[in-house]
């Protein structure tokens, strides 16, 4: 999916700031463009549409057009995005320029897919991973990375190794050499200790008492 915001170049005195006050009073969010071969640029980007945007996950990992008024359009994507600790709404944001035919890091969601048989069969999925660092070309940049748990037993497990990705497609941490994570994996169901099952039972054996007590109330009335 393809985003455009229109933004506006900040001149020297619109930045710092009390310039940023003002601009979020006029419902502008200040934001920052780096990276390539030009020069950082500070821009303003309209409130309404930047809270559309993020209101999509795919928003996070797709190159989004700034439309420039009289000068070329930046394509980017979002690095960092500054929210107001209670309202949650956008105070600044961290673009960074997409460079076409170069290879970038990339953030983008994992969602996992299918119903493990494990799953079916009383065990629990144990998600550790919610997205991924991947190094890739901006024309391979998908939108998420599909996990599918179908064929997962209880004790079975899936690393970084195991996701299967496009040609061209890596993960940043298998090639730093990092340690191979567990992704998910299926835990097999807790079973209750001593105590929780004689807890269980004194419980049960309370329900039966009160039950019995109020049917022999009932009786005595009749």
């Amino acid at each position: 999916m393809s985003y455009t915001l229109n933004a506006v170049a900040r001149t020297t005195d619109e930045q710092g700031k009390g310039s940023s006050r003002r601009l979020r009073k006029a419902n502008l969010i200040p934001a920052i463009v780096y990276g390539g071969d030009a020069k950082p640029l500070s821009v303003s980007v309209k409130l309404n549409e930047l809270v559309k945007a993020i209101q999509d996950e795919s928003f996070f990992s797709s190159v989004t057009t700034l439309a420039l008024d009289d000068s070329e359009n930046e394509e980017v994507i979002i690095k960092a995005l500054q929210r107001h600790p209670a309202k949650g709404t956008p105070l600044h944001v961290d673009f960074q320029r997409v460079v076409r035919g170069q290879t970038m890091h990339f953030t983008v969601p994992v969602h996992y897919t299918g119903t493990a048989k494990g799953v079916k069969a009383g065990g629990v999925l144990q998600t550790n991973v919610t997205e991924l660092n991947i190094n890739c070309l901006p024309r391979q940049l998908p939108e998420a990375i599909e996990v599918d748990v179908t064929d997962l037993e209880i004790g079975d497990l899936l690393r970084f190794s195991d996701i299967k990705l496009a040609d061209g497609i890596t993960i940043v941490e298998l090639d730093s050499n990092a340690t191979d994570r567990v992704v998910v994996s299926v835990q097999a169901p807790t079973m209750p200790t001593d105590d929780e099952e004689a807890v269980s039972e004194t419980e049960e054996t309370t329900i039966q008492t009160v039950g019995e007590s109020e049917s022999d109330k009932d009786t005595d009335v009749e």
